[in-house]
């Protein structure tokens, strides 16, 4: 290997180094949250759960990194084969041997967080699946690279265990990509979630209104009008709805008891936690199409906004 080339290979490892990573991580995360999602631990409610935003990070993390790690691979494995990048080659052996530490700390640090959950009640079937995840996706890498460093007279020839692993993990990562396509909410429905969360933003601010205003005049407002000219910070947009720009509509149930209404594009009921790290609020639960949700007058004083965690 010239020593001009050398830097050029180590570019190649460096990023399917980096690559591997993101894409063997992922991996890991999409099982993760399909073991999450099909298996519910009612003691552990906001931890263990089924999170549709990391299975959205991985997917992507997928898309961008799986193509690059087989192409800078490939780049390798040829080069190699051609003789261009010598099997005793320093850049070659440094680069493998960093592969297999990294793949071993990846290993160590699923296994600790496996049973660190376990320990904190996890369920026990749970644990066990995420730690052969953990160990398959990991003794994968590091076997394949322990037997890639070990191989001698590599110059034109194709070995078949080096196809045998290519091929399988791409397989492996397809289909977990396929798979996860299946469990993860579509963009279109991701949209409508946050358009609709615009609406609970609004309902929150009405709601805090109506109780000041009830609060100052022991009374409900008669109309939502009331608490816009009562109150300089509600303003016309949060008493409409972002999509279809109709007024909220508002009903008085009782002396201290009213419903808002309108109409929302999708169902917060089966929720689980968002991409904020929020959980649906039992508070202001809906349906898909149109519903009217009821609130008695409480000491909620401060808008949603105040203290939701963005």
């Amino acid at each position: 290997m010239a020593r001009n080339d050398a830097a050029k290979y180590a570019f190649f490892y460096v990023l399917s180094l980096v690559a591997l990573v993101f894409m063997s991580v992922s991996v890991g995360i999409i099982f993760f949250q399909i073991i999450n999602k099909e298996i519910v631990d009612l003691i552990n409610e906001y931890s263990g759960n089924y999170s549709d935003g990391a299975m959205k990070f991985a997917i992507s993390a997928i898309i961008i990194s799986a193509p690059i790690y087989y192409f800078t691979s490939k780049q390798i494995y040829k080069n190699l084969r051609q003789g261009k990048l010598d099997e005793e080659a320093g850049v070659r052996k440094w680069f493998t041997y960093l592969i297999l530490l990294v793949s071993v700390i990846v290993m160590i640090v699923w296994l600790i967080t496996t049973i660190n959950g376990f320990l904190s009640g996890e369920l026990t079937t749970k644990a066990i699946l995420k730690a052969i995840v953990a160990l398959l996706i990991s003794g994968i890498t590091f076997s394949f690279y322990l037997y890639d460093i070990k191989r001698e007279h590599i110059k034109g020839k194709k070995d078949k265990i080096i196809q045998i692993y290519f091929y399988g993990s791409i397989i492996i990562v397809l289909g977990a990509f396929i798979f996860s396509l299946f469990v993860v909410e579509s963009p279109a429905e991701t949209r409508n979630k946050k358009l609709d969360n615009r609406v609970i933003d609004n309902f929150y601010n009405i709601d805090a209104g109506v109780n000041s205003y009830y609060k100052k005049y022991e009374k409900l407002p008669e109309a939502l009008e009331n608490i816009k000219e009562e109150y300089n910070h509600i303003t016309e947009a949060e008493l409409t709805n972002p999509v279809s720009t109709e007024v909220y509509e508002y009903k008085i149930i009782s002396e201290d008891e009213y419903e808002l209404c309108t109409t929302f594009l999708s169902s917060n009921e089966d929720d689980a936690e968002d991409e904020y790290g929020r959980y649906p609020d039992k508070m202001w639960l809906h349906d898909l199409g149109y519903q009217c949700i009821s609130q008695k007058i409480q000491d909620r004083p401060m808008p949603r906004d105040s203290f939701a965690p963005y």
